[in-house]
C-alpha cells in the first residue's frame, strides 16, 4: 500500500508546484498528464515484472483530476489498460466528465468577460 501513498503524494506535490506559477491551471494540466503517463508506464513495467501494482482506483483518480490525456497516450504507447472492464468504462466516464467540465469552465469564462 506504500506505492499508493507514493502516487497520491506525487499528485499533491504536483498540485503544489502548479500553484507556484502564474498560469496554474495550464501548469497543472501539463504536469498531471506527464505524471499520469509515467505512472501508467511504471504500472505496466510492474505488471511485466510481477511487482506491486498501482491500484486501478488510483489510475482512475489520475485521469479524473485532469490526467486523462496522458492516460490515453500511455494506454496506446504501453498497450496498458486498453481492454480491461470495468476499468475502461469508468475511465471513459471520467474522460467525459472532464470534457464537460472544461467546456463548462470555458463557457463560464466567456460569459463573464
Amino acid at each position: 500500500m506504500k506505492l499508493n501513498y507514493f502516487c497520491y503524494s506525487l499528485l499533491v506535490l504536483t498540485l503544489a508546484a502548479s500553484l507556484l506559477v502564474f498560469h496554474s491551471l495550464p501548469a497543472w494540466l501539463l504536469m498531471v498528464n506527464l505524471l499520469t503517463l509515467l505512472i501508467y508506464g511504471a504500472d505496466k513495467h510492474a505488471a511485466r515484472k510481477s511487482w506491486q501494482r498501482v491500484p486501478e482506483r488510483t489510475l482512475l483518480v489520475y485521469g479524473l483530476v485532469g490526467g486523462w490525456v496522458g492516460a490515453l497516450l500511455a494506454q496506446q504507447l504501453f498497450r496498458h489498460k486498453t481492454q480491461k472492464q470495468p476499468f475502461k468504462t469508468w475511465f471513459m466516464a471520467s474522460v467525459m466528465l472532464n470534457v464537460v467540465a472544461v467546456v463548462g469552465i470555458c463557457y463560464w469564462k466567456a460569459t463573464t468577460v
